[in-house]
């Protein structure tokens, strides 16, 4: 690994789930991970939407029992549209269910367990949730994923080898019957089923049923294989975010998750993080949870604490007990994409002009202000790198949205932002990685020019976008 410094900036980029192949020029060097065709269209999808829906959702738990009554299942107004039409309204991309959350109880008529939606009244015992799911999400071109919780506190095989069999029957089952899945999302918990006993999960095997069944899918879980999470449930990451990690240092559930969010800088492996958060306090719909819905400003905090800082934001909102997404939620979702649109809808550096200390005929400065995150600014000496925009009239922001060509890996570990105002210029920003996309809140700032430079980064960096934003409450 070499080590060089270098300079540039980054824009806000839409989701884009095509993937083509980048320019060669500055892929062979250094010789870094970078991420698979599935990982770098999920990256670049930002937004997903959990669902945690079940028995819990009208017993009011946060960890059913395994041994709720099927009958107790049943959203009369059950509209999985409505579901992904407010999702799709609000920017997002895919949609992640709760096909099995701990309690076993199965939102598909599963062949391999007595504890299923046949058993409940909805639908007269022939319903399916999935099903009705990914159907909506194909017609509205949304990506559907599933979460399968191994744990299973019903089961009555659970705690013996045999439950292996029965976990990975029950993945072929939601794996080869409801079309394309874009993410299998494996929680690490592992407590004791309902003899009392706890499973040693075959986590090789698993892995292998999704990747024979699904191989275009991304897998999440603590440790990968495909996509890390970030640690905590909050929804935000630290302000260093590495796309690596060492992979074999960890294991679903494993005890060293504090490490997870920031990453490994020189990692073996391409990782990246998600982070997943709540639009309630639980993860489950409770009437008494109707007034603690999280707002849009706050929404708009996470998304810059989480897409902003190299991970995506998995938002989880749970329908009610009808089966739809309830009003507060619904005008959270929609007050949220209207203030995400305010704030980044336009890019405040459209109109500049650029010039870069150095730089290549392949790798131009003014593919930094084109709209392909496949195109790039590279320099072209060793040595901290400068690009700078002048803006035809001064601008006005209190955001520097910077992006990676991350299709070559991640390699910028040090820069910084200096603006031109009439006090001459200003330090305004500094940061340590950028990755996918780095948002940086800085003072309110009027500026005629902007600088950036990259101080320390692995090998040449390739810095595809920068752009400028104005928050409304600013």
């Amino acid at each position: 690994m070499r080590l060089a410094s270098f300079s540039a900036p980054i824009v806000v980029a839409a989701a884009v789930l095509a993937f083509r192949a980048p320019p060669a020029s500055v892929a062979a060097e250094p010789d870094i991970p970078v991420p698979s065709s599935s990982q770098l269209a999920w990256q670049r999808q930002e937004l997903h939407a959990f669902v945690h829906f079940g028995p819990n959702t009208f017993s009011g738990a946060e960890w059913g029992s395994g041994q709720e009554d099927p009958a107790s299942f049943n959203p009369t107004e059950f509209d999985a549209r409505e579901w992904v039409s407010a999702f799709k309204q609000a920017g997002f991309t895919g949609v992640i269910l709760t096909a099995k959350h701990h309690d076993g109880f199965c939102l598909w008529p599963s062949k391999y367990s007595s504890h299923t939606i046949a058993k409940s009244p909805w639908r007269g015992g022939k319903g399916d949730v999935l099903k009705e799911l990914s159907d909506a999400c194909r017609e509205a071109g949304l990506g559907f994923g599933v979460y399968l919780s191994p744990w299973d506190r019903n089961h009555p095989t659970y705690g013996t080898e045999e439950y292996n069999r029965v976990f990975v029957n029950m993945l072929g089952e939601v794996l080869d019957r409801y079309g394309p899945i874009f993410e299998v999302w494996f929680d690490g918990a592992n407590g004791e089923g309902p003899n009392g006993r706890r499973q040693n999960y075959d986590w090789p095997v698993f892995l292998a049923t999704v990747r024979k069944l699904q191989p275009k899918a991304v897998i999440f879980s603590d440790a990968g294989p495909d996509v890390r999470w970030v640690g905590n449930e909050r929804g935000e990451a630290p302000l260093t975010v590495w796309s690596t990690i060492d992979r074999h240092r960890y294991t679903p559930g494993t005890p060293l998750s504090d490490e997870l969010g920031e990453g490994t800088r020189f990692g073996e492996d391409w990782v990246p993080a998600e982070c997943d958060v709540s639009i309630r306090p639980g993860w489950f719909y409770r009437q008494s949870e109707d007034t603690q819905v999280k707002s849009p400003a706050r929404l708009l905090e996470i998304y810059e604490k989480s897409v902003g800082r190299n991970c995506t934001l998995l938002l989880n909102v749970p329908p009610d007990r009808r089966g739809l997404v309830a009003s507060p939620d619904l005008a959270a979702l929609a007050g949220f994409r209207s203030t995400l649109n305010a704030a980044y809808g336009t890019d405040l550096a459209a109109a500049a002009t650029v010039s870069a200390s150095s730089g290549r005929p392949d790798a131009p400065a003014s593919a930094v202000l084109d709209a392909s995150l496949d195109t790039y600014w590279s320099p072209d000496a060793t040595g901290p790198a400068t690009l700078t925009l002048q803006f035809p009239s001064a601008v006005t922001f209190d955001r520097v949205v910077l992006q990676e060509g991350i299709a070559l890996g991640q390699r910028v570990s040090a820069f910084f932002v200096d603006a031109r105002t009439v006090e001459g210029w200003q330090r305004v920003a500094t940061g340590t990685t950028i990755g996918h996309k780095r948002i940086l809140p800085t003072p309110l700032t009027k500026a005629t020019s902007l600088r950036v430079t990259i101080a320390e980064s692995i090998g040449t960096p390739a810095l595809a976008r920068i752009a400028l934003a104005k928050t409304a409450a600013r």
